[in-house]
């Protein structure tokens, strides 16, 4: 049967694109289920505030009736004129091992885009660097954190042999904790906090970090300026991320750095949901939240979801303390293990922080880019 493909637009059509990846998926160990609602309300311009200066639009593929396949097209206006260029993104791109179908999602993404002006087309990346991105290209044999992807082996191929070449990887790594490094990084601490008197905030609730939401995507902001991809989250998409992500956080793994009465930097390490996620299978109800927070109270692995620092202060340390205090609770609750989120290849600094660990480098995501 022939392929066709058709516009989200009603009910249906978002249903059949959020339900396609848990088809494609079905029975694999190494696949973390998205909450369906929450890819729903990525749809919807009425919750998800990148809409505002974004063009986007989503495709189904169907074969006979059924959904095989699946893409986005976004067009990040912001990102375009910081970089000065006429980007489209393709994005939560799914199908299965079908070249016609992969092609066709491909073909429909890419005429959009030019009838927009867009010269260029690069993905998978979201509406922000806080969406998933990138796709999986080693490290098919490891479980993700919810902030990374995960794919099957065939997708690259597909990419490739449509002309796509390599933007930049995203390098995941795996880190084990123990009283060796714990005590390196305490050491390194105190020499940091006595040379530049920089002090740690800690929290006992996790409502007790909303008042801290506007200077941590300000420490962002300010942090991430220079990375591929980003913009500035601005007040609208800070407080949908903070709903999104608040009840996720073990107030427990969450600390921020401050130097006189100033939040210079952030460390926010999260409970790895992954198992979790597989378990609630997608639905919050009835038995996913149950599943998601005792793996909030009770952690076994800690992911470093998201840290930074004012990069007038990058130099001077504080980073180190953030880490002492994450791997001291650790180290408290008996957690040896700690998986990183995505790390671009370029950024040295930051990769330069694990070779602290004992540590391997398990997983590799890219960004793909072909002129149209």
């Amino acid at each position: 049967m022939a392929v066709t493909l058709q516009a989200v637009k009603n009910r249906k059509q978002e249903k059949d694109f959020v339900n396609l990846p848990f088809a494609i998926y079905k029975g694999n160990p190494y696949w973390v289920p998205p909450i369906k609602t929450d890819e729903l309300n990525n749809l919807d311009a009425s919750y998800n505030p990148a809409m505002r200066y974004c063009d986007a639009e989503f495709w189904v593929a169907y074969r006979d009736d059924k959904p095989v396949g699946r893409i986005g097209a976004i067009i990040n206006h912001k990102y375009n004129e910081k970089v000065g260029k006429k980007l489209g993104r393709f994005s939560k791109l799914e199908f299965f091992n079908d070249k016609a179908v992969f092609v066709a999602l491909m073909d429909k993404a890419i005429f959009w885009m030019k009838e927009k002006g867009m010269k260029t087309i690069h993905g998978p990346l979201g509406f922000t660097n806080l969406d998933n991105q990138g796709l999986l290209i080693e490290g098919f044999e490891y479980l993700p954190s919810i902030a990374s992807v995960y794919h099957h082996a065939y997708y690259q191929q597909h990419i490739e042999a449509y002309g796509f070449d390599k933007e930049i990887d995203w390098l995941e790594f795996r880190l084990n904790i123990g009283e060796k490094s714990v005590e390196k990084a305490n050491r390194g601490a105190a020499l940091v906090k006595k040379r530049f008197g920089f002090e740690i905030v800690r929290f006992k609730r996790a409502e007790d970090l909303v008042p801290y939401a506007e200077s941590f995507f300000g420490i962002v902001n300010d942090a991430f300026a220079s990375l591929p991809f980003v913009i500035p989250f601005d007040k609208e998409m800070a407080n949908m991320y903070t709903k999104k992500y608040i009840q996720a956080v073990n107030p427990k793994y969450v600390y921020f750095v401050k130097k006189d009465d100033e939040l210079i930097g952030f460390m926010l390490a999260v409970p790895s949901l992954s198992v979790a996620m597989q378990k609630a299978n997608g639905k919050l109800f009835p038995f996913g939240f149950y599943h998601i927070k005792k793996a909030i109270r009770h952690p076994h692995v800690i992911d470093f979801f998201l840290g930074g620092v004012k990069p007038e202060y990058e130099n001077k340390g504080p980073v180190v303390m953030l880490y002492a205090e994450i791997q001291n609770q650790m180290l408290k609750d008996g957690i040896s293990v700690a998986e990183t989120t995505g790390n671009f290849e370029t950024n040295h600094r930051v990769i330069a922080n694990w070779k602290n660990f004992d540590h391997i480098q398990h997983k590799r995501r890219r960004c793909f880019i072909k002129d149209i």
